[in-house]
């Protein structure tokens, strides 16, 4: 069995750019959200082009990271795959909520050409879609849905969200993605999805705002401490299991 204070080992998804400011503060989130929970934490980069599914078992969660368009989207959606169906503690931010929206329609509804307008404008299901108002270097109100685990994970109705994106769902294709699983837990002032969730999964939330953003100005993490406190649980349950 490991020893309690072992460092968490969180596998962080996408292509690592110090000029994109959630590269900067992802780390910095969570090793303040571990430092709450009295645990000790070690990110892992893992660039898109180097996904193997058979590293990712030696991880106690994944987030799959902002920055898109992805060197390997291919990589991002097997991370992704991987962790709804292993089960492993998964949070996914801006980028990481639109393919996590691509991985359920190809893998789990199974919309072979589903895609994102972003890197095939001319695909026949375009899931992700210019957003009709930019969200770049944004910030607005989500309301969290009640009942949901982003409720349980951030305690209230209402967030001050910020985002750096284009791109989100296509909103004429909600019912079908609302299907398999998938679950709508935050929405935007005019209606429009800004977060989802497994509710069968131990851990696993999108949102296309950017929780992570907080840490650079000091503010609560409380979806990122949610996101560690699952990792933990998670390994304490493997190393019992084992």
């Amino acid at each position: 069995m490991q020893e309690p204070n072992h460092p968490l080992r969180i596998a962080l998804v996408g292509d690592r750019s110090e000029a994109v400011a959630a590269h900067r503060a992802i780390p910095l989130a969570l090793q303040r959200s571990a430092a709450a929970l009295g645990e000790a934490v070690a990110p892992v980069w893992i660039g898109t082009e180097a996904v193997e599914t058979c590293m990712l078992g030696a991880f106690d969660a994944l987030w799959c990271v902002p920055g898109s368009p992805y060197a390997c989207m291919d990589g991002v959606l097997a991370a992704i795959r991987h962790a709804r169906s292993a089960p492993l503690p998964f949070l996914g931010t801006c980028a990481g909520f639109q393919h996590v929206l691509i991985e359920h329609a190809r893998h789990v509804l199974g919309i072979a050409d589903a895609d994102h307008e972003e890197t095939a404008p001319g695909a026949g299901t375009l899931v992700v879609t210019r957003l009709r108002c930019t969200l770049w270097e944004a910030r607005g109100t989500v309301r969290v849905l009640p009942g949901t685990r982003l409720h349980a994970a951030v305690g209230r109705e209402a967030l001050d969200a910020s985002y750096t994106c284009n791109f989100g769902p296509n909103p004429a294709l909600r019912a079908r993605l609302e299907q398999g699983g998938l679950r709508v837990s935050a929405l935007d002032e005019a209606g429009e999805v800004r977060a989802v969730e497994r509710a069968e999964h131990p851990f696993f939330v999108a949102t296309l705002f950017q929780p992570e953003l907080a840490a650079l100005e000091g503010r609560p993490l409380p979806l990122v401490e949610a996101f560690v406190g699952a990792a933990a649980r998670a390994r304490r349950a493997g190393a019992l299991a084992r």
